[in-house]
């Protein structure tokens, strides 16, 4: 598996997330502009783009956050969406950053705490999608 760190949106991401996010769970409002300013992460395997995540600075919260972590469905439980949490941490560790935070799906909560987050806050609803958030510090 290669992972390649892009600065802008890649059209890998695009195809990842719409399938994932916008066909397989339903949602409507996919993109955003934290799109323009996030830093991108897509995985490959055999040259096939296979999962993606984008990170970025947050003012409000004055933090990181990770989020769109998305792995196709035939890639699952390969370890591939561990793999990006962990590069992420690595290029926000080089940024200064010690923390990262991230709006998790409450069924994708398991998988994030297996990484090292920590649930915050109540649940909310996005998107009508029962999401908490979460985090992980590192120094």
């Amino acid at each position: 598996m290669e992972l390649k760190l892009y600065k802008q949106l890649p059209q890998e991401a695009v195809v990842i997330r719409t399938k994932v996010f916008v066909e397989e769970q339903g949602f409507e409002e996919e993109y955003d502009e934290r799109d323009n300013t996030a830093c991108h992460l897509v995985a490959f395997e055999n040259e096939q783009p296979i999962a993606t995540c984008r990170f970025f600075w947050d003012n409000e919260r004055n933090t990181y956050i990770l989020g769109r972590l998305a792995v196709l469905p035939q890639y699952r439980g390969g370890h591939v969406g561990a793999a990006l949490m962990k590069e992420a941490q690595a290029q926000v560790d080089a940024l200064s950053g010690s923390a990262i935070y991230l709006h998790a799906q409450c069924t994708a909560s398991a998988f994030y705490e297996k990484q090292g987050y920590q649930k915050t806050g109540a649940v909310e609803s996005e998107q009508g999608c029962p999401h908490i958030w979460m985090y992980k510090k590192w120094k």
